[in-house]
């Protein structure tokens, strides 16, 4: 008995210590701030990038990276202006750009974002067909207090005003991007990053290639060249950027349609190589190409 109780101690432990060390050490890691202009910043950290626009009364927010950084952005927002965060604009429901939306909301912020990442946040996310796992519930003060369905839906703040804009179908079901006008910024989410790399199409939570096209298209429209364009991941992005990343995923849609519709499986469009020269210069390694082409691929399941 007594070994038997020493043997499922240890490996209580083992397992305990398995899923300490799966848990990623952001301890170090510091918020880099950097002015756009006209009172507006981008806060880089872990996860996605952080957009502050500050009005004469309060602040609006995009996004707000992991609950376990929550400390070190508030401390980075609090040197730029003491002001209250007002609203606080969900781009999609991934944790690693809602996970801290239960510690602002605590202090008095309101997320808004479009519905469809209500639903996925409360609910839990499904896992992506080639990469991460399904994504747990969040509690219920991490999911957005105010929604909206589709369009465009615009919010102000001491004279400060975001427009947000819903495109259906692209990184996820539920992504907003959006535009501060007064300072000519514009925020991507997750359906561009400007790390000049493939970015994932969560089609088993709503991804659809054709929707990120849609979406570079319209950004392609409200931006020139002046046009400080926060992505979801990676360095300040320009017009030019937009330009080239919405080269890619037309290219991409149109020769992964095109093996589709002459009736070839995933596993044979994986097998095809279709992105190879895209793939020298998008593709972080094999993996990254393959999982990209399955994602385009299951995007055309939807009607």
């Amino acid at each position: 008995m007594h070994k038997t109780a020493l043997a499922a101690l240890a490996a209580t432990a083992l397992l305990a210590g398995t899923a300490l060390a799966q848990q990623p050490d952001r301890s170090q890691v510091q918020i880099k701030t950097t002015d756009l202009g006209n009172k507006t910043y981008m806060l880089e950290g872990a996860g996605g990038n952080i957009t502050i626009a500050v009005g004469t009364d309060g602040l609006i927010m995009v996004d707000t990276q992991f609950a376990d950084l929550s400390d070190r952005i508030k401390a980075a927002i609090k040197a730029i202006s003491p002001l209250p965060i007002k609203y606080i604009i969900n781009t999609h429901f991934h944790g690693d750009h809602t996970g801290g939306n239960e510690n602002f909301q605590k202090d008095g912020a309101t997320v808004i974002a479009q519905d469809n990442i209500r639903l996925r946040l409360a609910a839990g996310g499904n896992k992506n067909g080639t990469t991460g796992n399904a994504q747990p519930p969040a509690s219920a003060g991490g999911v957005p207090k105010e929604t909206y369905s589709g369009g465009v839906k615009i919010i102000e703040v001491g004279g400060r005003k975001a427009e947000l804009h819903h495109v259906y179908n692209a990184h996820t079901d539920g992504d907003t991007w959006v535009y501060f006008p007064d300072a000519n910024v514009l925020c991507t989410g997750d359906v561009m990053n400007n790390n000049h790399r493939y970015q994932q199409v969560d089609f088993a939570n709503g991804g659809d290639i054709r929707g990120m096209i849609r979406a570079t298209n319209d950004w392609l429209k409200v931006s020139n060249d002046s046009t400080k364009v926060v992505v979801g991941h990676g360095p300040l992005g320009k017009k030019s950027d937009v330009a080239a990343y919405n080269e890619m995923v037309k290219t991409a849609r149109e020769r992964v349609e095109k093996l589709l519709n002459e009736g070839k499986s995933e596993a044979e469009v994986v097998a095809a190589k279709p992105l190879a020269d895209l793939d020298k210069t998008w593709a972080a390694n094999e993996q990254g190409a393959d999982n990209f082409v399955k994602q385009v691929y299951n995007s055309f399941k939807r009607s």
